[in-house]
């Protein structure tokens, strides 16, 4: 089940408001070029930011997301059509061999369990050809983002067709490896307030590397997140079987 942010029809269509510039995404376009790959996978696309882009590049490109409000929102910054657009998720994925599959926005973190990880690696593994790559970021632990969670002013933004809403962070367990907070929404116009409670799985960068090879997986390289220097790791894998 997804977050709320993610998919409660309230939350979904403001949070790109809430989401920055994205500027992460410039890395992810830069390595497609890389990589020369044609055909994208984007899993866990949420409001498609990244694969809207992909598509007008010319990348034949599938978003894949469990939230349906998040696709809504996907969907209508994309009136011709350019994205296949479905509703699912990594474990679940159709053999369709793309060329590059991406977790942008540190998606690789909702996986908590260990079954639940390497049931999206295999799935991933699954929908790449052979030879395909996958690409994603993920916080360092060391690193201890949720020191900077806590300190969290709110924020407020005047969303277009919305009016102004007012966003705030609240960390509300700390059980390393598993890191959990709260956003709380108060839409202005109207009083009405939304929560949406989330946990992430902070892994190291061996557990990373081992889980990936253990799952079909050779790391190619392991970098810094430009826009971010020093706070996560991106890894380029690619499917060795």
């Amino acid at each position: 089940m997804p977050d709320a942010i993610f998919a409660h029809p309230l939350l979904a269509p403001v949070y790109d408001a809430f989401d920055g510039d994205r500027d992460d995404l410039a890395a992810y376009l830069a390595i497609a070029d890389e990589l020369n790959a044609r055909m994208v996978l984007d899993v866990g696309c949420g409001t498609g930011s990244l694969a809207i882009q992909l598509a007008e590049l010319g990348h034949p490109v599938v978003g894949v997301d469990p939230a349906e409000a998040s696709l809504e929102v996907a969907r209508s910054k994309d009136p011709t059509g350019k994205v296949r657009w479905i509703r699912g998720d990594a474990t679940a994925l159709p053999a369709i061999g793309v060329d590059l599959a991406t977790m942008t926005g540190n998606v690789a973190q909702v996986f908590r369990t260990d079954a639940d990880w390497v049931q999206a690696l295999r799935g991933i593994h699954g929908a790449l050809r052979p030879g395909g790559h996958l690409v994603f970021e993920t916080r360092r632990p060391k690193r201890r983002a949720w020191e900077a969670w806590a300190d969290a002013a709110p924020v407020s933004r005047d969303v277009p067709g919305v009016g102004p809403v007012e966003q705030r962070l609240e960390v509300t367990e700390i059980d390393l490896p598993f890191v959990s907070f709260r956003h709380t929404y108060r839409f202005l116009a109207d009083g009405v307030v939304v929560t949406s409670d989330s946990t992430l799985r902070f892994r190291s960068r061996d557990e990373v590397e081992s889980s990936l090879a253990a799952n079909g997986y050779r790391v190619l390289d392991v970098r810094d997140a430009p826009d971010r220097p020093g706070r996560e790791f991106v890894f380029v894998a690619q499917r060795s079987n």
